[in-house]
């Protein structure tokens, strides 16, 4: 006994430990990295420019596709070394660019395709005047470019140093040797931007310019040499501009609503669960720590949809500590003692923690495999938090819980237990449910007209950029603008400078803010510079940010969401139906999702909330944490089935037992979820609130459906589908 509680002490002490050893690498590092401040931001929080473009030509090799990514890298490290430029799928090129403010003259300089070129003097004669010509060389013979400084002589000289490939050090050689006194001509996009002189034949491949003004004029050239020209045609398919400031407010608020949230989900645990509450306090500050450390670990790029998903994913830690600490009520009130309660809490836990979680699990996956940007971003974190929240629920609160009790925290008192509840009728009442949810749901429908018809939204559903296209600024001003004064005022300035007619632009007001939307169709770049500057010359712009997307990019985005919501509820079907070896529990949870998302969608229509890229993460994010609560409500039909005389108290009583045993459960988790996502509604920034308010009214809708609607929904197909009749004509199910 004695050596036990030494056990439980050291446990208690190594956990200490290794959460301020955890919680001193968040903070300070460890060998340099580590820290929070050093975790990756995506664009949305560190502000800066992306970029995604096409390449146009057809027959594009792997070599070119390559080769003019390698170039655009070295256009993008110009600007700044955490500079990003990959390839996407077969024939797309992405860049991202964070922390930079010039990003028009970024975008404007990125995908020009450039001609740079090396003429001797005979040649440079048939440029000058307009004929064919043949060139020494040409960007792709670069293989390094660079400025220098030489002090050898006791003074500065500054100098470019350049180094060519095989072919082109042949050639250099060449020209050098038959023009020794004469100038080779570089010239870049059609520009001579030098015209160095030959001073002897060059055959060991490099050479230097000198005589350059200073290192300044120096590190010009090379930077233009070295990018030299793009051997591909590209084509802007997307691009977004964000403004720092609106990146370093979306990381504070959100800190705050997780703050927030915190705080009050530990008081929502203490008071309900009393000790064990406590304990998984405990849990969730480990969850939190862990949390950072991960990010880091793991390189996961930080998006404000990603934060949106550490704190909801917070809010479901907490769920698996409800599900132990309810089962561990309920072996109390059995009679059993606390210790045994504890163990027993655990391993009836286990299986719908397991199942709730890896359904969730399938959404995250579904959601990173068929999305980009930023909502890929939510799924990472969505799904690090799942994992995250097993490992403290089943393993950290497990062995603290187990170590307090062994030293002496086992008096039933500090963990409560199940007060006796009323049975109700759920199965009964669920009609009348049925009708309010058909109610809900055909209101949703009818709004769709409505809403094609209104001239501000045009269409059934208030999409966004990325459904269908076209460019959206958002302009934090010095004031606010109410919309009449932004279509007296800011309109005609925006058509001035765009040319594009004042009833093709729409404007929007940012609640609670002085930021204004303004959407138009697809701007070239030179009318987004013009509109820029228009405003900022005749309006006190605090912020700007921008977001262009073609129709391509945009057709792609709606079919990717109707295929990801579609892929992830089969494969729900699937796991469930395996799971509880009958596809009517499959079944009749999809069909329970499918009223969780439609009651969604209803909010969508009616409010007329943005239609995006969020809205397919909204969604699958409901549909996981919806089917959680339901698996939930059925891990304990398939239990009381094996415990509970069917025949005797008959299989409603069996679902409405099960539903009233779950009732608690349902409400303290819904509400630890419920609690955080409002936090950040409240105090989060304006592109996040949509987001918040869509998932707040999907917890709702998840746990009205989870006691009203799901077990009933699984009565009625167990007893209506698939039963048979005896010869006395009585049915068997």
């Amino acid at each position: 006994m004695k050596n036990q509680k030494v056990k439980s002490l050291l446990v208690i002490v190594l956990f200490l430990l290794i959460t301020v050893g955890c919680a001193y690498i968040d903070l300070y590092g460890l060998m340099g990295s580590g820290k929070a401040e050093d975790i990756t931001l995506g664009l949305d929080l560190a502000g800066g420019v992306s970029i995604t473009y096409e390449i146009e030509d057809k027959d594009a090799s792997a070599e070119d596709i390559a080769d003019t990514v390698y170039r655009l890298q070295k256009r993008v490290e110009e600007y700044s070394k955490e500079g990003e430029v990959y390839k996407q799928g077969d024939n797309r090129i992405a860049i991202e660019i964070p922390g930079v403010e010039n990003a028009n003259e970024i975008l404007e300089e990125l995908g020009k395709p450039g001609a740079l070129e090396f003429l001797d003097p005979d040649n440079y004669s048939l440029f000058a005047s307009g004929q064919e010509y043949e060139t020494v060389l040409t960007g792709a013979d670069i293989e390094m470019a660079q400025a220098a400084i030489d002090n050898s002589s006791g003074t500065n000289e500054y100098l470019v140093q350049l180094e060519f490939g095989d072919a082109g050090a042949q050639r250099f050689a060449e020209a050098t040797a038959a023009n020794i006194g004469n100038p080779i001509y570089i010239i870049y996009n059609g520009e001579v931007v030098s015209y160095p002189t030959v001073k002897s034949a060059i055959t060991d491949g490099a050479c230097v310019i000198d005589n350059m003004e200073d290192y300044e004029s120096a590190d010009a050239l090379a930077t233009t040499i070295r990018i030299g020209a793009l051997p591909l045609e590209l084509k802007e398919l997307q691009s977004n501009i964000v403004g720092a400031k609106l990146g370093e407010d979306a990381i504070e608020t959100s800190l705050l609503a997780g703050l927030i949230g915190l705080a009050l989900i530990a008081v929502i645990m203490i008071f309900v669960y009393r000790f064990p509450g406590l304990v998984s306090v405990f849990s969730l500050i480990s969850y939190t720590i862990l949390m950072v450390l991960c990010l880091n670990l793991f390189d996961v790029t930080l998006t404000l949809p990603g934060i949106a998903g550490i704190l909801l994913s917070i809010g479901m830690a907490v769920d698996a500590n409800v599900i132990i600490f309810t089962r561990i009520k309920e072996e109390i009130t059995a009679g059993k003692s606390v210790k045994l309660a504890v163990q027993g809490g655990f391993q009836k836990a286990m299986s719908a923690i397991l199942d709730g979680n890896i359904t969730t699990l399938i959404a995250a996956a579904v959601l990173w495999m068929m999305a980009s940007g930023s909502v890929k971003g939510f799924a990472q974190t969505l799904a690090l938090g799942i994992v995250l929240s097993m490992f403290t629920a089943l393993v950290v609160t497990k062995l603290l819980l187990n170590a307090f009790v062994e030293l002496g925290a086992d008096n039933p008192k500090f963990f409560g237990k199940i007060k006796e509840r009323k049975v109700r009728d759920y199965v009964k009442n669920s009609k009348v449910c049925f009708v309010i949810s058909a109610l809900i749901i055909i209101t949703g429908f009818v709004f769709l007209p409505l809403n094609k018809n209104n001239e501000n939204i045009g269409h059934v559903l208030n999409f966004s950029m990325e459904f269908m296209g076209g460019t959206s600024m958002t302009v934090e001003f010095d004031k606010t603008y109410t919309l009449a004064e932004a279509e007296a005022e800011i309109l005609p300035v925006l058509t001035e400078a765009t040319g594009v007619p004042g009833s093709e632009i729409q404007l929007q007001n940012v609640q609670n803010s002085t930021s204004l939307i303004i959407k138009t169709p697809q701007l070239t770049l030179e009318q987004r510079q013009a509109a820029e500057a228009a405003l900022e010359e005749n309006f006190t712009v605090n912020n700007f940010s921008l977001e262009n997307i073609s129709s391509t990019v945009s057709k792609e985005m709606q079919r990717d969401a109707i295929v990801s919501v579609v892929f992830a509820t089969l494969l729900m079907l699937v796991y469930i139906a395996l799971r509880f070896k009958d596809v009517r529990f499959g079944a009749s949870a999809v069909l329970a999702l499918l009223h969780d998302v439609l009651f969604v969608f209803t909010l969508y229509a009616v409010a007329q909330l943005s239609v995006g890229n969020t809205f397919i993460a909204c969604m699958l994010t409901i549909v996981g944490y919806s089917i959680n609560a339901t698996i939930i409500i059925f891990d304990r039909i398939r239990e009381n089935l094996k415990f509970m005389d069917e025949k005797k108290v008959g299989l409603k009583q069996i679902v409405n037992t099960s539903i009233t045993q779950t009732f608690t459960r349902s409400i303290y988790t819904n509400l630890t979820t419920f609690v955080m996502v409002l936090a950040l509604y409240i105090v989060g920034v304006s592109s996040i609130k949509e987001f918040a308010l869509a998932l707040m009214v999907g917890v709702l809708g998840g746990t009205y459906s989870s006691i009203c609607i799901t077990g009933p929904l699984w009565y009625y197909m167990r007893t209506k589908i698939g039963k048979k009749k005896t010869s006395d004509g009585n049915a068997v199910v």
